[in-house]
């Protein structure tokens, strides 16, 4: 399994826009074939600044959704309301303790 987090800062004033992209495409990206989770988290002391937390059947599956329309699309709107360039990338679980 893969664990990808993108961190993102928007502009304040696109983010009541970026939320309602969010929850257009969250479903369709959730059941793209490999995506097993997918959530959104907002900062607590930074209220324009979010990180979608998804995991991934296999990096294979990750590319896949990432060369499909659907990202294309999500992407290339979300990335328009950027106030920072995102930080991505990718883990895997290494040590759980419940």
């Amino acid at each position: 399994m893969l664990i990808r987090i993108v961190r993102m800062t928007f502009r304040p004033e696109e983010v009541d826009a970026f939320l309602e992209l969010f929850e257009q495409t969250k479903e369709k990206i959730r059941h793209f074939e490999g995506c097993s989770h997918l959530e959104l988290m907002r900062d607590y002391n930074q209220p324009n600044v979010f990180s979608t937390y998804s995991k991934w059947r296999s990096q294979e599956d990750l590319n896949n959704y990432r060369a499909s329309a659907l990202f294309a699309q999500v992407w290339k709107e979300t990335k328009s309301k950027f106030a920072e360039k995102p930080i991505a990338f990718s883990l895997k679980e290494f040590v759980k303790v419940d």
